[in-house]
């Protein structure tokens, strides 16, 4: 069964644990363990104890003329029972930075994590959990990593899309120059200034510059900045919690991250995601676009 009107979200859907908050939950039979690292190999080689591999790239494919959109709820379903996702079976899900992986074929730049985390709430998991720091910080304390891999055990999961995550098109060119709405772009700073892989260059107009990696530490993408600091990186730009405010990028991978702190980890009451971000508004002869360092 597929649920397509969500039920209203949980407010305590994705939080970050401690490696050593998990290292103390090793043992519990009934906690999922998602190692997302984007190189197999790395997973064969070593991870933590019990966990098993999923790949980000998994939870997107092309739809229609977009290269990159989430799979359908019916995709979903099937990927996620297989795994044994349960709604509210408890999942911790780590990636890797990039400049810690130099054996890597395939590199990690850590959105991993937040991208499978959020698509495990948009598809109405309940109780997901992002490990802060990621693997880097797990090996980085000698902590335990095993050869052996993880038993993926199937179950009865019901996809419950959460519906209330989302803003299309139209909502977005509707919504986001009001006074009280926040576009953001989490992309890079010099894909929002100037030419990317897109057809047009910079950004949609109004879109706020948020980097997503300013919300984490330098050497180590995984890891959260301290709260205070995230608080004044977001008021420095105007994105304070009592606007709306809308997450984009390229493609809705790197959003997902900024998405994530501002819903769960800093409790923002009017979060939503464009997940087509700048690939679907530059596929439109008509829409205008910005470059340079300012929104408009």
């Amino acid at each position: 069964m597929i649920v397509l009107k969500s039920s209203k979200p949980d407010c305590r859907m994705v939080s970050w644990v401690s490696s050593e908050w998990l290292e103390d939950h090793l043992e519990d039979p009934y906690l999922l363990i998602v190692d997302c690292r984007q190189d197999s190999h790395s997973y064969i080689h070593d991870h933590i104890p019990g966990s098993i591999h999923l790949h980000e790239g998994l939870l997107r494919m092309h739809v229609g003329k977009f290269p990159v959109r989430w799979i359908s709820p019916e995709a979903a379903q099937i990927l996620l029972s297989t795994i044994g996702v349960e709604q509210d079976r408890p999942v911790v899900v780590y990636s890797e930075n990039i400049h810690h992986t130099p054996s890597s074929h395939h590199g990690n730049d850590g959105i991993e994590q937040t991208l499978v985390a959020y698509s495990l709430a948009r598809f109405g998991c309940r109780n997901v959990m992002i490990l802060d720091g990621g693997y880097f910080k797990w090996k980085s304390e000698n902590r335990p990593v095993v050869y052996d891999s993880g038993v993926s055990c199937p179950s009865a999961f019901t996809v419950d899309v959460q519906i209330d995550f989302l803003i299309g098109y139209d909502e977005c060119t509707r919504l986001k120059d009001a006074p009280d709405v926040v576009l953001l772009d989490a992309r890079p700073s010099s894909l929002y200034e100037g030419q990317g892989p897109w057809a047009k260059p910079g950004h949609i107009p109004g879109a706020i510059s948020l980097p997503a990696g300013l919300l984490m530490h330098a050497d180590n993408s995984t890891l959260l900045k301290p709260e205070e600091e995230i608080r004044r990186i977001l008021f420095s730009r105007g994105i304070t919690p009592e606007k709306t405010v809308i997450c984009s990028c390229g493609t809705g991978r790197l959003a997902t991250a900024v998405f994530l702190v501002l819903k769960y980890y800093l409790g923002y009451p009017d979060v939503l995601m464009y997940e087509a971000g700048f690939t679907e508004w530059s596929s439109i002869p008509d829409n205008p676009v910005v470059t340079g360092k300012y929104p408009k």
